[in-house]
């Protein structure tokens, strides 16, 4: 749900990184930040966790824009990805107002990305919400590995694109696909606040 600041007109959304462990959560996030002016980013934070290479959470702000004269602000979340941490990332789930599940398309990873997509529309049904109410983009990351090594974008829409929610090829590490999903999710979570439902007056 976003959050509104009357005092500064400022809508503050929420945008969370799910995934499994090592698909590249964390790397869209590094790409992103690195690349963002200094004074239009905030600092990134992270909570480490043992045994998972991932973030527990990043932080990022971007300004995109206005809707009915409040400036939109997004913050980037990560969540870890092993299957011990399932507590912490609904924790970090909670709120969100879009999502960027990154899957591994290495094809020796597809078992593990069906498990955490599942475990994503679980999450959301544990917490109310209709996964077919949230912004949701796909990214395929690991495009660059060669060929023999991983699943086309066609065979992961197979696998995984059940709902036909727009889809990225990445390459996270290089920057391919970063802003071009990041970019689609945002506008998915702006239209949606732009309904007439969800004006801001």
């Amino acid at each position: 749900m976003p959050v509104v600041n009357y005092a500064s007109r400022e809508i503050t959304c929420k945008i969370v990184y799910y995934g499994p462990g090592r698909s590249g959560k964390t790397s869209n996030l590094q790409y992103i930040h690195r690349r963002v002016p200094a004074a239009r980013r905030g600092e990134m934070m992270s909570l480490a966790t043992h045994g998972d290479r991932t973030l527990f959470f990043d932080f990022l702000p971007i300004d995109l824009g206005a809707i009915s004269g409040f400036t939109t602000r997004f913050q980037l979340y990560t969540v870890p990805g092993q299957v011990y941490y399932r507590s912490t990332r609904r924790l970090v789930l909670q709120g969100a107002d879009g999502v960027v599940f990154v899957a591994d398309s290495q094809r020796r990873q597809a078992e593990e990305n069906v498990e955490s997509y599942r475990d994503l529309h679980e999450a959301l049904a544990e917490q109310g919400v209709d996964v077919r109410d949230v912004p949701l983009v796909l990214q395929y990351n690991k495009q660059d590995l060669p060929p023999d090594l991983v699943a086309s974008p066609d065979e992961l829409d197979a696998l995984l694109n059940f709902r036909a929610v727009p889809t990225f090829a990445a390459d996270a590490l290089g920057g391919r696909g970063v802003f071009e999903t990041l970019r689609r999710v945002s506008e998915l979570v702006l239209r949606r606040l732009a309904t007439p439902a969800t004006v801001i007056r």
